[in-house]
C-alpha cells in the first residue's frame, strides 16, 4: 500500500485530537500537525503520538493546510480535522483504494454529529469531503475559508466507510464557531468587491432551509435535524447582514 502522511491543522484541539490521532495512527506512515498558537495541551498530545509539530500563526484555512501539506514526506496525504474520527469502514476502505490507486484523490461521506447524535439527511449527511489525495496532482485552494481540493490531473473516486465528524460539543461552542465562520466569509466577499440585496438576506435562508429540510429530507432527523438546518440557515442570513453592514459603514466613510 501507499505511504500516507496524516496532516492536521489545530488551534486549541486538547479535548479533541487524541480521538482523532488514534483513529488513525495504525493507517498512516506520520502524523503532522501544524498548530497556530494553542495554550493548551494541544501540541502534547501530538508529540504523544509521535507526531512532527511546527508553529505557525494562522494564515486562513486553506493556505495553513497547504503549509501542512507541504510538511509532508509522502506523496499521498490524509487530511482531518481534530474534531473527525476515521471509521473501521472507511479505513478498509483506504487501504483497499492505495493498495493499486485508480485515482489521484479520493473523497468520502462525513457524518455530522449534532444535538449528540449522528444526522443522516440533510445538509449534515451525506456531507463529501475531498480528504485523500496525491500531493503532486492536488492540492488545498488558497481560500481563506470554504476551502477546497483542487485536483489538477486524474480522477476522483469514492472511498468506502464514513468519516465521523463531531461538529458541536455543545450549542454555545457551534453558535460561537459558525458566527467566526461568517466574519471570514464576509471579509472575503468585501475583499473581492462583493455586494448584497436586501432581497438576498430573505431569499438564502429560506431557499437554505427549504432544500435541506424538506428536499434532502433533514425533517427525518427530527429536532436535532431542524436545528441543524435552522442554524444553518440563520448564519446564511447572518452572512448577508454583516456584508451590507460592512458595505454601509465603508461607503458612509467615502467623501
Amino acid at each position: 500500500m501507499q505511504k500516507i502522511s496524516l496532516v492536521l491543522i489545530t488551534r486549541n484541539a486538547a479535548h479533541q485530537l487524541a480521538a482523532c490521532l488514534e483513529s488513525a495512527r495504525e493507517l498512516v506512515d506520520e502524523i503532522v500537525v501544524l498548530d497556530s498558537g494553542s495554550s493548551d495541551d494541544t501540541q502534547a498530545i501530538a508529540a504523544r503520538f509521535n507526531a512532527r509539530v511546527a508553529q505557525q500563526g494562522f494564515l486562513g484555512f486553506g493556505p495553513q493546510k497547504r503549509m501542512a501539506v507541504g510538511m509532508a514526506r509522502n506523496d499521498w496525504v490524509l487530511c482531518l480535522d481534530a474534531d473527525e474520527r476515521l471509521t473501521p469502514e472507511l479505513i478498509a476502505g483506504i487501504r483497499a483504494a492505495l493498495r493499486q490507486p485508480t485515482a489521484n484523490a479520493f473523497r468520502c461521506a462525513r457524518r455530522n454529529r449534532f444535538f449528540g447524535r449522528y444526522l443522516r439527511h440533510g445538509e449534515a449527511y451525506p456531507d463529501w469531503c475531498l480528504r485523500l489525495f496525491d500531493r503532486r496532482h492536488a492540492g488545498w485552494s488558497e481560500d481563506a475559508v470554504h476551502e477546497k481540493v483542487i485536483v489538477s490531473h486524474g480522477e476522483v473516486a469514492t472511498l468506502a466507510g464514513d468519516l465521523l465528524h463531531d461538529s458541536a460539543e455543545d450549542l454555545t461552542a457551534y453558535l460561537s464557531k459558525q458566527n467566526r465562520y461568517t466574519d471570514m466569509q464576509v471579509e472575503k466577499l468585501f475583499s473581492e468587491g462583493k455586494r448584497t440585496h436586501p432581497f438576498k438576506l430573505v431569499s438564502s435562508p429560506l431557499a437554505r432551509f427549504l432544500r435541506f429540510y424538506f428536499i434532502r429530507g433533514g425533517w427525518l432527523d427530527g429536532a436535532a435535524g431542524f436545528a441543524h438546518i435552522a442554524i444553518g440557515s440563520f448564519f446564511a442570513f447572518i452572512k448577508y447582514a454583516k456584508l451590507m453592514e460592512r458595505w454601509r459603514h465603508t461607503d458612509s466613510s467615502q467623501p
